[in-house]
């Protein structure tokens, strides 16, 4: 076999094997493709993996419906790994610029590797069978929406309930990939002078429409070689995500707290925004995510106060010094955030809502004794789904009656009859992210 061969075969076998690990196993995409990918040392057949194995968790759904037309029978539990080897190729074929004789040869190649020979003819002719009849295929598929735009069922129901005009276009942003989009760190540049050193070296990018410290790509780039990357001039950061720091507008000295903060992005936002000069509690609960905390901190060249615990329990790490201001960015579905995470259709479950929202109400609930009467404390999650967003601090406004809303004025978000101001995914390059700012009423 010549090593451009074995390069093909290669990918699509480390590409079955994170599948795998993702579909049957149930671990994260963030956790298996990274390690999966590092057994490249080139840099196309490592981006080639990586979009074979996003693309195919991301139409997982649709692809497994068309895979359902093309068997005559379902394969069985322990043949996942055929089950998915198809899913690979019919993924090539549908979505990818591969040859149609190279996507089916080279993935029947696969076949060897998982030492089942009598899987060789069934992937073959599945595949086979499916450009033979492909149109036909998909437009009996597709008269499904949750196969067509490869959701959940109870995700789709869910979406349709909550947005009956846009349910669509959310289930289509979804699949698209999302844009790269930084942050200045306006602690050290400005947009400008950051825009011009991007120029100068041929990087195409623009100003953000609905931040003021945002810059979005035009393309995927290496990130770590642009200008000012090592002084930490600029931080990769979603714009509905840098919101956060710009509705709350830290000022120098406000005793500010940031819960569940790792990574750190809207921790080292708010930073910035307040010229380094607010005093910031970071709090998360998972000690090991504190670590990446800490390193954007250094290399940002910021400074921040940053502890493990639990939002929900005050007792535990609280010095009883009332906060000014508070981010509560809290756990949530991240059904904000599937164009980044596909994995997340295949994860999340709607007994999970249910769970998360006890959790954010609990949080919630916990933390609104800490903040000083005419203290601010945002409301956030990157979810669209109303239980986790309006109708959580609906029930919380009527549970707490020193709480009230603070109307938001984000023009890229939708209007909401109720509390709080929604981003859809894909608005402007965005992620789906929720907002409400609460105000503890003055005691008279």
């Amino acid at each position: 076999m010549d090593q451009q061969a074995n390069n093909a075969l290669n990918s699509r076998f480390i590409a079955l094997k994170i599948c795998l690990t993702v579909v049957e196993n149930g671990r994260s995409l963030s956790q298996s493709l990274p390690e999966g990918l590092a057994q490249f040392s080139d840099r196309r057949e490592r981006n080639f993996t990586q979009n074979l194995v996003l693309g195919t968790i991301r139409w997982q759904a649709r692809l497994e419906a068309i895979r359902a037309q093309l068997l005559k029978k379902p394969l069985k539990a322990k043949d996942e790994d055929v089950n998915q080897l198809i899913l690979l190729g019919l993924y090539q074929i549908l979505y990818m610029d591969t040859p149609e004789h190279a996507a089916v040869g080279e993935t029947v190649a696969v076949v060897n590797k998982l030492k089942k020979p009598w899987a060789k003819g069934l992937v073959n002719g599945v595949l086979r069978n499916f450009l033979r009849d492909k149109q036909s295929i998909c437009d009996e598929v597709d008269l499904k929406p949750a196969q067509r735009y490869s959701h959940p069922q109870w995700l789709f129901k869910a979406l349709r309930k909550a947005y009956p005009d846009q349910w669509a276009e959310i289930m289509q942003a979804n699949n698209e990939i999302a844009p790269l989009t930084l942050r200045v760190n306006r602690h050290q540049q400005s947009r400008d002078e950051f825009l011009a050193k991007l120029s100068k070296q041929g990087i195409e990018a623009s100003a953000h429409p609905d931040s003021e410290h945002g810059i979005i790509l035009n393309q995927s780039a290496d990130i770590s070689q642009f200008p000012t990357y090592e002084e930490g001039g600029f931080s990769v950061q979603d714009g509905a995500a840098q919101q956060a720091a710009l509705i709350l507008q830290p000022q120098a000295d406000e005793r500010i707290l940031d819960a569940c903060a790792a990574p750190g992005g809207k921790t080292t936002h708010l930073l910035e925004v307040s010229d380094n000069q607010a005093k910031v509690l970071a709090l998360e609960v998972a000690e090991e995510r504190l670590e990446r905390l800490a390193e954007n901190l250094y290399r940002l060249d910021l400074e921040a106060d940053y502890q493990v615990g639990d939002a929900s329990q005050p007792d535990q790490w609280w010095d009883k010094q009332p906060f000014d201001k508070i981010l509560l960015d809290a756990p949530c579905s991240a059904t904000g955030i599937i164009r980044r995470h596909p994995d997340i259709k295949w994860h999340r479950t709607a007994e999970d809502i249910e769970a998360l929202v006890e959790t954010q109400a609990s949080i919630l609930q916990a933390l609104w004794p800490t903040l000083k009467p005419g203290g601010k404390l945002l409301y956030a999650t990157c979810s669209v789904l109303p239980q986790e967003n309006t109708l959580q601090i609906q029930q919380f406004l009527q549970q707490t009656e020193d709480a009230e809303e603070i109307k938001l004025d984000l023009s890229s978000a939708i209007k909401l009859p109720t509390p709080g101001s929604q981003f859809l995914p894909g608005t402007h390059g965005m992620d789906g992210f929720y907002y409400c700012l609460l105000q503890k009423k003055q005691v008279q």
